[in-house]
């Protein structure tokens, strides 16, 4: 599968938020969270398109992830792939890529992710290790390749 990154537009705000609301459904619900109309406005209300990426796939909108900087770092966000394109390696490539990017700022990245989420496999592959969690989130950090124990695995993981 050939995959690309793009900028993210203004426009590309409700294709997200429908994807979002797709892929965050299961976890969601399990949880007792789940809320038609919130999981799409949580998006709407925090996109920032300038940090964004729209994650193409064979040459259509497969998803996307944002790397938002912070002054702890940077935070890995709304990152979400087409349920049909989960677990062939798409993720774990997208992921590979961005990190080789923020290694190169040495700093930390942090991310939340769903209590059950299979999500947080794909990031502890990656280095990821639990910094807290309560009953809803678990979130995770990631340091730079510089820091002991922290280097990405090698190997072959799904995503």
């Amino acid at each position: 599968m050939h995959w690309t990154l793009r900028p993210a537009a203004p426009t590309d705000v409700e294709p997200i938020a429908e994807l979002r609301a797709i892929v965050m459904r299961p976890d969601l619900e399990r949880l007792g969270r789940y809320d038609a109309h919130r999981v799409r406005q949580r998006l709407r209300d925090g996109y920032a398109p300038q940090h964004t990426s729209v994650i193409e796939a064979d040459g259509t909108f497969a998803g996307s992830v944002t790397l938002r900087p912070a002054e702890d770092g940077t935070w890995l966000e709304h990152f979400y792939l087409d349920p049909g394109l989960q677990g062939r390696g798409l993720g774990t490539a997208v992921l590979r890529t961005l990190l080789a990017r923020t290694d190169t700022a040495a700093e930390p990245v942090r991310l939340n992710v769903l209590q059950g989420s299979p999500a947080r496999r794909l990031y502890e592959r990656h280095g990821f290790t639990v910094e807290t969690q309560d009953p809803v989130d678990v979130f995770m950090v990631r340091h730079h390749r510089g820091r002991e124990g922290s280097r990405l695995p090698r190997g072959h993981g799904s995503g």
